[in-house]
């Protein structure tokens, strides 16, 4: 058991909206995955929420206080909440996974093993077995074959939701709306490398997507442009020390 006065060695960031039937189910598996990892904390972000997804994240903290929750007056996007989680991530490594579960928690002990070499940065879930339409992973299929011959990250699938990340690394990197479909392309422009593991993925517990997806290309080719012309735009960091 982990409380707010210990120091986390993970942060779990989970962006949320109108996942009420699906808090309880998830926080269980996290706890269960997380156990070897302790001491932890998870981040819960209600993004505007209109059912009572706040009050089940209440409800389940009552007896678990590694458990936070921040959340958004208002709507304001699936990267909005995650950045909002890292920001008041405690830990030097945040993971995120999405809330519907769909995203298997029992694979978070491999992600943040893979960043014991530290030129790794980010490891980054490659979903197997998707449980989506055949239409949705038709658009996702074009839209990453697009991105990765556009912008060479190596990543078959960014949209997958369970990544891990150093925090420091992250909060280097441009904000802008979707950057986390985008966080392979710009660890790698930080100059570290990138881990690929393997998840298995799941229909989600209860209800409906609440968030508009990347995967169609149209949706996201300007944020595609821009990212390609940061990549270009990069230049080498020099190295800087102090002469005393």
């Amino acid at each position: 058991m982990t409380d707010l006065s210990t120091s986390p060695r993970i942060s779990v960031v989970v962006p949320v909206k109108n996942e009420a039937l699906n808090i309880l189910p998830l926080v269980e598996e996290i706890e269960q995955a997380c156990a070897v990892l302790a001491p932890f904390e998870v981040v819960y972000v209600d993004d505007g929420s209109t059912d009572d997804t706040g009050q089940q994240v209440l409800s389940a903290r009552a007896t678990r206080p590694w458990l936070r929750l921040m959340r958004h007056e208002a709507s304001c996007g699936q990267s909005a909440a995650v950045r909002t989680g890292v920001h008041a991530a405690r830990a030097p490594v945040v993971v995120t996974l999405d809330g519907d579960g769909q995203n298997d928690p029992a694979f978070i002990p491999q992600l943040v093993a893979a960043l014991d070499d530290p030129a790794v940065a980010l490891a980054a879930g490659q979903r197997v077995g998707r449980k989506d339409g055949a239409y949705k992973k038709w658009q996702s299929r074009i839209a990453n074959g697009v991105r990765d011959r556009i912008l060479k990250d190596g990543t078959r699938d960014t949209g997958c939701g369970l990544k891990a990340f150093r925090r420091d690394v992250y909060l280097r990197l441009p904000y802008f709306d979707a950057l986390h479909r985008f966080m392979p392309a710009l660890i790698k422009r930080e100059g570290f490398q990138i881990a690929h593991v393997d998840v298995v993925d799941r229909p989600r517990h209860a209800g409906r997507s609440n968030y508009g997806m990347f995967d169609r290309l149209w949706v996201g080719i300007l944020d595609l442009a821009g990212v390609w012309w940061l990549i270009r735009r990069r230049r080498r960091v020099p190295a800087a020390q102090e002469i005393v």
